[in-house]
């Protein structure tokens, strides 16, 4: 069998694709490729469309990788005495995942890249907003759909409170899995300290740490606004996404080139998140915190301020000094 040693889980825009980038660097290593194959939400049947209704959702689940014998065949190439692994960043959310790796690889090393939830909310909303696919231009009120589109059918890629629950994921993960087999990181880690970070999880993983290279900057999409004409490409960007759900992922992915390309056009700059906004939405992880404090033993105090880390171009432009101040 050609199955991964390890798996980086989770969560969605925490890092996980840098640390893929990261991590297959490492000679010792071997990444799948895809990235997220999902192999571990689909339980070894094809993904349903009543569970894809989101803008986008059955085109995206065409890609996911759902039959065993192609799932190992992602792996096969690995050269002998490496260590194999992928990043599905879903799997820390999904306690089905957590139920279904626990049976069939229960050796396997697991990676957490957990990130200030409002900060990874936000960041969910923009890179759906900038691909075109969020309908709604309001943040707070996207959030406050999120539950109406679950029950919809809507993919997990649109509950952007529900991902960063990490004390409720962590807690479940730990009933599967021991905790020497868990390795936590957090967002900022990535960006303050890559070398010391992945030294770190060499160590966790068993492979020559000086081999450890530096994380690459996060990919981040240009950002779209809420004019007439982006508003009508969004709507284009939406409609194509459904018929391309019909056809090979390749074949949407070409044909939606010019839109985005028309979509991203000029240099407009993602907009800052309201402290207003991050008042009303940080109250919902209060509690959710407070677990994770106590199942790690750390301080997550600073999530629960008025101001979040931003993004990762935010965050690696600030002096040492400054990073410092912040945390």
């Amino acid at each position: 069998m050609s199955l991964p040693d390890f798996l980086v889980i989770g969560a969605p825009k925490a890092g996980s694709t840098a640390l893929h980038v990261a991590l297959e660097q490492h000679p010792q290593l071997f990444l799948s490729d895809p990235k997220e194959p999902k192999y571990f939400l689909t339980d070894g049947l094809r993904p349903r469309r009543v569970h894809q209704r989101g803008p986008g959702d059955a085109h995206s689940a065409r890609e996911w990788i759902w039959q065993r014998d192609r799932y190992e065949q992602l792996f096969d190439a690995a050269p002998p005495g490496t260590l194999r692994g992928e990043s599905t960043p879903f799997y820390l959310w999904s306690k089905d995942a957590h139920r279904r790796i626990a049976a069939t690889i229960p050796q396997a090393k697991l990676i957490a890249v957990i990130r200030d939830p409002v900060d990874r909310a936000y960041s969910n909303w923009t890179h759906l907003r900038s691909d075109g696919l969020e309908p709604e231009s309001d943040f707070r009120v996207a959030c406050d759909l999120e539950e109406r589109r679950s029950r919809a059918g809507w993919a997990p890629f649109w509950r952007y409170l529900e991902l960063g629950r990490y004390g409720e994921q962590l807690a479940h993960l730990y009933e599967h899995f021991p905790r020497e087999q868990v390795y936590v990181v957090r967002y900022r880690q990535l960006i303050d300290e890559p070398e010391r970070t992945l030294e770190a999880i060499s160590v966790f993983l068993g492979v020559d740490p000086s081999r450890a290279r530096d994380i690459p900057s996060s990919n981040v999409s240009g950002w779209a606004g809420a004019g007439v004409v982006d508003n009508g490409l969004r709507y284009l960007m939406r409609g194509g996404a459904a018929v391309g759900s019909f056809v090979r992922p390749i074949v949407w992915r070409r044909a939606r080139r010019p839109l985005l390309t028309a979509l991203h056009r000029g240099s407009r700059q993602r907009p800052s998140l309201d402290v207003e906004v991050r008042r009303a939405l940080v109250g919902r992880f209060a509690e959710d915190i407070a677990l994770l404090e106590s199942l790690l033993g750390r301080s997550f105090q600073d999530w629960l301020g008025d101001s979040g880390l931003g993004t990762y171009a935010v965050r690696s432009s600030l002096a040492p000094s400054a990073r410092e101040a912040s945390q």
